[in-house]
């Protein structure tokens, strides 16, 4: 299976999501900046192996990480926090937009029988 330029946006997102404590400015602020690394190493790396080897499942998971990015903010309670809370939600749209157009253009059914 071919590389996807999706996969290479995914990447270029989760790097963003690793780096934007620093560069938004609330690196600082433990709760927000530390799901901010989690999350942008853990979102890079599932872009990363996709690049290398692209499944099915690695796009669920990247869209399981949205999902969290999207709610994080709510749960570990820095929606109050406006950059970092619109930080995590803007990425979490454009990583979920980014998983499930990947996921669009990969039938399961083709990657199943790649793989077997």
């Amino acid at each position: 299976m071919r590389q996807r330029w999706q996969d290479w946006v995914g990447l270029i997102l989760g790097i963003w999501m690793f780096a934007s404590p620093w560069i938004l400015g609330y690196s600082g602020m433990a709760v927000a900046a530390g799901n901010a690394y989690i999350l942008g190493i853990a979102v890079a790396l599932f872009f990363a192996i996709a690049l290398a080897q692209p499944h099915y499942w690695e796009e669920w998971v990247n869209l399981a990480l949205a999902v969290w990015l999207f709610i994080a903010p709510f749960v570990l309670g820095f929606t109050g926090l406006g950059t970092a809370a619109w930080n995590h939600w803007i990425l979490a749209v454009l990583i979920a937009g980014d998983a499930i157009w990947a996921m669009a253009q990969t039938p399961a059914m083709q990657d199943t029988a790649k793989s077997s």
